[in-house]
């Protein structure tokens, strides 16, 4: 497999889990994200389209160190803001992501340890 494959792969893996996630939890077949409904999503009072704009300026560890650190994982609203970021930052390609200091190997090990802590911590 190429590193383009892989990319591919990797992205198409990506959005199957925010189209599953969101029909899981809202119980609707999932399409396409709509840029105008971005909006009504947040984490910790903070809007989804914050999140974005902190991505399109360079300042991706920022951005997920903030959602990561103040996510409720029980708040489903909250979980679909997270999906979104992680696919709409997937959709980045890697020039950008390396210009910007970010590696998806150190976001991987950054969620698997925030979302295996027990809720309270969180």
């Amino acid at each position: 497999m190429y590193f383009t494959d892989e990319k591919d792969y990797i992205m198409r893996m990506i959005k199957e889990m925010v189209r599953v996630l969101f029909s899981l939890m809202f119980g609707k077949k999932y399409v396409s994200v709509e840029l105008e409904k971005e909006n009504k999503y947040e984490v910790s009072g903070k809007n989804l389209k914050d999140f974005l704009d902190m991505i399109d300026s360079g300042e991706i560890n920022e951005a997920e160190n903030i959602l990561l650190d103040s996510i409720d994982y029980t708040d489903r609203n909250e979980v679909m803001a997270a999906a979104l970021f992680y696919q709409y930052l997937s959709e980045k390609n890697s020039e950008f992501l390396k210009n910007n200091n970010y590696t998806k190997e150190q976001s991987s090990r950054k969620r698997t340890a925030k979302s295996t802590r027990p809720l309270r911590e969180q």
